[in-house]
């Protein structure tokens, strides 16, 4: 792989998709975008625009568009750009066109809900010994598809190889700063996604902006509990990739995560149409809590509350009645 001139595929035409698309072909490189069907391909192509998911930004003239898997053959690099959940429907879908030194590059945030799995350990299951990277961090897709300052983490086991990636994919606003910490990048995308839910819902509650520092700080403390003891290390979740992806998606309603709890703190109807990965990692976060034997009382909340096991006010009047303890605890 070469800063100029190679060749990216991006599997899914969500908007965080389109958005790693363009930044791609930003970059230098000969991109493809892959979506579900022709009709969205095609209307790619026709009107240089991805009206349904990123609406107002420009597809660049060299950018092609296709709904064949198959694409992937021809990848330098592949970005999969796909729902947490749908990794395991795509993973063996895309495994037989992949070459054998070609890095598949993860960039859902979340937790597989049946298995607790990490999503590399889902899609290693399918793609043995392939390289495999994660891109985690504070990002908004319209913001990097227009092109504003982002930064975020490229983690792999191989520190050659993501900086290679790195390098690939990254241009003056958008900044990919590498890591080895594949499981530290992993647990800290994920996890924000379950706090950033509890941030909303004391949004919508109105109970104000103080409430909801003082829960993303212990919010944090807890991400950092259950991330060490899986293996990351403390200083990746103080970074990007942890504690930026938290603060920025605690804090904005672009957060889907925040979004959907702003609606169930308002006593609102969530848009169901808007996913919120955060819904389907809940339940996996407390399976790994609990077989670690760690305590997440924050995050335990959330999983009740979306289960329905407890109303807001119980889960708030919960947290609330905790005994007093020592802030290092």
């Amino acid at each position: 792989m070469s800063k100029m001139g190679g060749k990216v595929v991006v599997i899914g035409a969500g908007a965080w998709g389109t958005a790693l698309a363009i930044t791609a072909a930003r970059a230098g490189n000969d991109v493809t975008l892959v979506a579900r069907d022709d009709e969205r391909a095609d209307a790619m192509a026709e009107h240089r625009e991805n009206k349904t998911y990123l609406p107002g930004v420009e597809l660049p003239g060299g950018m092609r568009f296709s709904s064949k898997l198959t694409a992937a053959i021809d990848g330098d690099a592949v970005v999969l750009a796909v729902p947490a959940q749908a990794t395991r429907e795509i993973a063996p879908q895309i495994a037989p066109f992949l070459q054998p030194a070609t890095p598949v590059v993860l960039t859902a945030k979340g937790f597989e809900r049946d298995t607790g799995l990490r999503l590399s350990q889902v899609a290693a299951e399918y793609m043995p010994g392939m390289p495999l990277a994660v891109l985690s961090g504070p990002s908004f897709a319209a913001d990097v598809g227009r092109g504003l300052p982002t930064a975020v983490t490229l983690a792999c086991s191989d520190p050659m190889l993501a900086e290679e990636i790195a390098l690939m994919l990254s241009v003056p606003t958008f900044r990919l700063y590498v890591s080895d910490d594949v499981v530290g990048a992993e647990m800290g995308g994920a996890l924000k996604n379950v706090l950033a839910i509890a941030c909303g819902i004391v949004e919508g509650r109105e109970l104000g902006a103080s409430a909801r520092a003082a829960l993303t700080t212990r919010g944090f403390a807890e991400m950092q509990r259950l991330a060490v003891a899986q293996g990351a290390r403390s200083e990746t979740l103080h970074g990007l990739s942890g504690l930026g992806d938290l603060l920025l998606t605690c804090s904005s309603p672009k957060s889907r995560n925040f979004a959907y709890g702003l609606a169930l703190g308002a006593g609102q109807a969530s848009d169901e149409t808007i996913l919120s990965e955060g819904r389907f990692t809940a339940s996996a976060v407390m399976r790994k809590a609990s077989e670690a034997g760690i305590e997440m009382p924050i995050c335990a909340a959330v999983d009740a509350i979306i289960e329905e096991k407890m109303s807001i006010d119980e889960a708030i009047n919960a947290l609330l009645s905790r005994p007093l303890r020592s802030e290092l605890g």
